[in-house]
């Protein structure tokens, strides 16, 4: 899969995702975020991809959003906001909701600095896996006036409360890979030679459950957030109804009976 500013590889039923644009941190914009988009349009056409790794080129993960002038970037009937909040809903928003849609599961691998939009894309993941030297900033507010965007706002308080998650917003500070996994923000981290190994590890693992085990947690998980105890459990009610007559239940149980593993097909 040939593209400009992103490498895709596929092997051994893993799809390996780098942003390439290590001389600026792989930083995002709409062209790169087309890009991102049209490759994921790709992998879920493939019948030999089973998970995703979402890594980056070079020290960093992704640095944020590129920067320009807004003279430059506005047109003429339209200012500076305007412009970006479009660019936003058609690119970067977009990015988001399709890693969500993404049918097979997600492992971020954090091979350096998650800035800005950068923590939102490798928080979209599945599993986030860091390298021990990466670090996680929001500098949107002390440093720009912003918001933290991309589904900043939604995931940081979702994973470590709201008070670390004010404290990221109004502080900009460094947030360390460790501490992060600390704070239950990201899965792991290990050393920064054994990141891809790590990466492709669990990929792996996650490739062996049935197809639909990512599209079905993400869900479980974001309907739990929005409603009460009850809900959920009716939820999870009907969400059993369907799943209990589908082949991979039969799979798993026949397996669960013989002692061995189970094996689901795509």
């Amino acid at each position: 899969m040939d593209f400009e500013l992103i490498l895709v590889e596929v092997t051994d039923g893993l799809a390996v995702l780098t942003l390439n644009q290590p001389a600026i941190h792989n930083g995002l914009d709409e062209h790169v975020c087309l890009e991102i988009m049209t490759a994921l349009d790709q992998l879920i056409l493939r019948d030999d991809v089973r998970a995703l790794i979402l890594t980056g080129a070079g020290k960093s993960f992704c640095a944020g959003a590129k920067l320009g002038d807004p003279a430059k970037l506005a047109g003429s009937d339209a200012s500076f906001g305007q412009r970006g909040a479009q660019m936003m809903e058609e690119r970067y928003n977009a990015v988001v909701l399709a890693l969500q849609r993404f049918p097979f599961p997600i492992v971020a691998a954090l091979n350096g600095a998650a800035a800005g939009a950068g923590i939102s894309l490798a928080l979209a993941a599945d599993i986030v896996l860091a390298a021990r030297s990466a670090y996680l900033l929001a500098p949107f507010l002390p440093r720009l006036g912003l918001v933290p965007d991309m589904g900043a706002t939604w995931y940081l308080p979702q994973h470590v409360g709201r008070a670390r998650a004010m404290g990221l917003m109004l502080l900009g500070d460094r947030l360390p890979a460790e501490k992060a996994v600390d704070w239950g923000l990201i899965w792991s981290c290990v050393d920064d030679e054994a990141l891809m190994h790590e990466a492709r590890s669990i990929a792996h693992r996650l490739a062996k459950a049935p197809a639909h085990s990512a599209l079905e947690s993400r869900r479980a998980l974001d309907t739990a957030a929005e409603q009460s105890l009850a809900a959920q459990l009716d939820y999870e009610k009907e969400r059993q109804r369907e799943l209990l007559d589908l082949p991979s239940f039969q799979e798993g149980l026949q397996a669960f009976l013989e002692k061995r593993e189970p094996i689901f097909k795509r």
